[in-house]
Order: C-alpha cells, then sequence, then structure tokens
C-alpha cells in the first residue's frame, strides 16, 4: 500500500529554491521527497482544489523551472487518478476557505495561520490519516505539539531549520 501524505506549499518552494531560509541539504532533501512521492506515494488533497490552487499561486503548471513545478504538473495531471491522489472533502465554515468544521476548535491553535487550515482539515478528514509534510515554515514547528494532541502528524523534511544548539 502507498503511503499518503499531505504536503504543505513550502516543501514545493524549497524544491523549487524558492525560499531563502533553506540551506543546500534541505533542498535536497525536499526534492527528493517530492520524487519518492510520484513514484511511490500518494498525496491527499481537497475535492475542492484549495491545495492546488494554492500550489498554483506560487509554483508554475508547466513542471517548469524547479522540481516544485514539477510536482505541481504531476499533481494537475493525476489528482482525479485514487492511486496517486485521495480527494478528500473538508467543510468550510464560513465562506472563506479558511476555516473548516475539521479544523479543531481549541483555543491552543487559534493562531494557527489560517491559510494552513486546509492541510490540517484535510489530514484529519482522510480515511489514510496521513502526515502532513513540511520543510521551512515556522508555523508547524510552533504548533506541533498542539496539532499532535488533536491527531495531527507532522513530518519535518527539514527539523534542522528550527532547532535551535
Amino acid at each position: 500500500m502507498k503511503k499518503h501524505v499531505v504536503v504543505d506549499t513550502n516543501v514545493l518552494l524549497v524544491a523549487s529554491e524558492q525560499a531563502n531560509q533553506a540551506n543546500a541539504a534541505c533542498i535536497r532533501r525536499c526534492v527528493e521527497t517530492l520524487l519518492s512521492i510520484r513514484r511511490q506515494g500518494c498525496i491527499s488533497i481537497d475535492n475542492q482544489y484549495r491545495i492546488i490552487k494554492e500550489y498554483m499561486k506560487k509554483n508554475s503548471p508547466t513542471g517548469e523551472p524547479g522540481s516544485g513545478d514539477e510536482f505541481l504538473l504531476w499533481a494537475l495531471t493525476n489528482w482525479k487518478n485514487p492511486e496517486f491522489c485521495e480527494l478528500v472533502e473538508i467543510t468550510s465554515r464560513t465562506d472563506s476557505d479558511d476555516d473548516f468544521h475539521e479544523f479543531p476548535d481549541v483555543p491552543e491553535l487559534a493562531n494557527f495561520d489560517r491559510s494552513d487550515r486546509k492541510f490540517v482539515a484535510v489530514a484529519l478528514a482522510s480515511k489514510h490519516h496521513p502526515p502532513i509534510l513540511n520543510a521551512t515554515d515556522s508555523d508547524w514547528w510552533n504548533h506541533r505539539e498542539a496539532l499532535e494532541r488533536h491527531g495531527v502528524v507532522i513530518e519535518f523534511v527539514c527539523p534542522e531549520q528550527f532547532r535551535t544548539t
């Protein structure tokens, strides 16, 4: 069975070298992670295309010039193919598409980035309970314990970005 994952946009951006804070090792791991997903994984996205639309704001659907753009093209090609993509239904609380019934309505997550709530909602609503992949977005690191208490698994592709010595 293929491993299902939810991929935050920052992984694509780092893979395409569009994130200044990422070092060479982090870029390499993001590229390798996206290639691995394309070869043997499955992405979980929402059935209203919100995640794909976010990818498209910062990546090119032509698949060029970077690895994140290639991943977007792959996602656009395969989003209806259940072998590579799980479409998950999530429900907006409002018309703004940044607050979802599936997102934990708890005080400790009140300040969590509203634009990232769709990833959490998909992870929690998916029948596969996929982890969310993050590269350099500190909001995931800052809220990791609260998210984990509510059933969200986060995999940090570049954990050294957050650890201090």
